[in-house]
């Protein structure tokens, strides 16, 4: 636990010495007096302010209402305070709890010559899906791990450099070579979300070719690649005007990933993390499934979606019921569709293999059109037809808590479980509980609950307010 303090107080150390606009937006953020201030300009769009309320996890403070109304309600509820609002700008500002003061020896390592690399290197972690957009320019060429990056024009510069979270932010490694149209390097990567920047004669650019951005949580801007896994092919629409691709891993969003002619065939090279994912072609404007693919399931609409699968299976098995006419599974892996995931009988109930990767899932059974939780698994909800299953795979960080060993029982309760209070039973291990699960890279809120009441963490002195003035425990996951 003193390790994640530690890292997020790295982190907060890196955010104060970033403290600045960013060039695509109207926002200015950092850490002054003690307090986490932000600055945002009246003239804002709604996109840009969508971005930053997305990025900061910021839902809960009608912010853009405050921006255009000057509502201030949540924001004070929040712990907020207003501390400029004019016809310009706002500033608003919130006190950094129980944060012990950093180390003036690691804030000179961290305020070096270069600028600090983000927080949280690892950006694959629970990554579902990326497809590159670039104008200008064909997207960078890969040639089975290597990715070529090119950056046009700037034919005056003397020096450009190349530099990513694949290098640390190195700003000397990657230099690039002039051609007759840029500049170029080659990197080897393994498939996944990256990102990057040019270093322009000394100066840090994005990719201005690159539609994909996004904010560090730094301040800093960054251009997006996505190192491709899949290349969609279809060569089922030869004379087709547009054809685009369209999938779960993208909630079905019909306009968004424009295919490439190649010849009589239609692709796009994208990145899929592991998991089960569904897709259809359309063509224009109507929906095809993959007529290649032999692998679908029923789209609900008395048609099929294409599947294609990441990983290895689990085997969900539900004991019994061997008089039941039909037995589906549903879950957060699947949008809770009753309808797509149908189980096989067997010998002694139902089964069915199912590829989901690494993380934290609800799920429950439809017999017979009936909803249940799995009765075999200890992390359904007392009741047990009602309330969902917890599914853990591959867990990476363990809870502890110590000084409560006459307690009768403990659970551990988050965002991670919808805050549920009695789905995760801790388990008694010597002078301690502990729990262990599966947590993405970022912020995660977290309380115990011990014989009923609702604690933070004693071991962990990182906590935010929350909305009933009682405050969550909070751990930041590196990777």
């Amino acid at each position: 636990m003193k390790r994640m303090v530690r890292l997020c107080l790295c982190a907060l150390i890196l955010f104060l010495f970033s403290w600045k606009a960013t060039a695509q937006s109207m926002t200015k953020y950092g850490i002054h007096d003690g307090k986490m201030v932000v600055t945002i300009g009246k003239e804002i769009k709604d996109a840009e302010l969508d971005e930053f309320i997305q990025q900061f996890e910021l839902f809960d403070l009608a912010l853009k209402r405050f921006v255009r109304q000057s509502f201030a309600d949540s924001l004070r509820l929040m712990g907020w305070h207003i501390d400029k609002n004019t016809a310009k700008e706002i500033v608003i500002s919130k006190s950094l709890m129980a944060i012990d003061k950093p180390n003036p020896v690691d804030m000179i390592v961290f305020a070096g010559k270069h600028a600090p690399p983000p927080p949280f290197a690892d950006l694959t972690n629970k990554v579902a899906f990326g497809s590159n957009r670039f104008k200008n320019k064909k997207p960078f060429r890969e040639d089975e791990r290597q990715v070529t990056f090119f950056l046009r024009n700037n034919s005056k510069a003397n020096t450009v450099v190349l530099a990513g979270n694949f290098n640390n932010w190195d700003p000397d490694k990657l230099k690039m070579t002039k051609t007759d149209s840029g500049w170029i390097a080659t990197v080897d990567l393994d498939p996944g979300k990256y990102w990057y920047k040019f270093i322009v004669d000394g100066r840090w650019i994005i990719d201005g070719d690159n539609a994909l951005r996004e904010n560090d949580g730094q301040g800093n801007v960054n251009s997006v690649y996505y190192k491709s896994n899949i290349v969609f092919k279809t060569a089922s629409f030869p004379n087709a005007k547009k054809v685009f691709l369209a999938g779960s891993f993208a909630n079905w969003e019909k306009g968004k990933m424009e295919m490439i002619r190649n010849g009589d065939q239609w692709q796009l090279p994208v990145y899929l993390g592991e998991g089960t994912h569904t897709y259809k072609f359309i063509a224009d404007g109507n929906w095809h499934f993959d007529e290649n693919n032999k692998e679908r399931l029923p789209d609900g609409h008395g048609s099929y979606n294409s599947v294609l699968s990441i990983g290895k299976p689990y085997l969900f098995t539900l004991k019994g019921y061997e008089n039941a006419k039909q037995v589906l599974l549903a879950g957060s892996f699947n949008g809770w569709k009753g309808d797509e995931l149908y189980m096989k009988k067997t010998a002694g109930g139902w089964e069915l293999p199912y590829v989901i990767g690494a993380g934290n899932y609800g799920y429950r059974f439809i017999v017979d059109g009936k909803w249940i939780a799995d009765p075999e698994n200890p992390y359904s909800k007392k009741e047990t037809n009602f309330g969902n299953s917890f599914l853990i795979i591959d867990p990476n960080y363990t809870f502890r808590l110590k000084g409560k060993p006459n307690a009768r029982s403990v659970y551990i309760s988050g965002d991670f479980n919808n805050w549920s209070p009695d789905q995760l039973a801790m388990k008694k291990e010597g002078d301690e509980w502990i729990f262990s699960l599966h947590l993405g890279t970022g912020k995660h809120r977290y309380k115990f609950i011990v014989d009923g009441e609702w604690i933070l963490d004693p071991g962990n002195k990182l906590w935010e307010q929350n909305e009933h003035g009682t405050g969550n425990s909070i751990v930041w996951i590196e990777k």
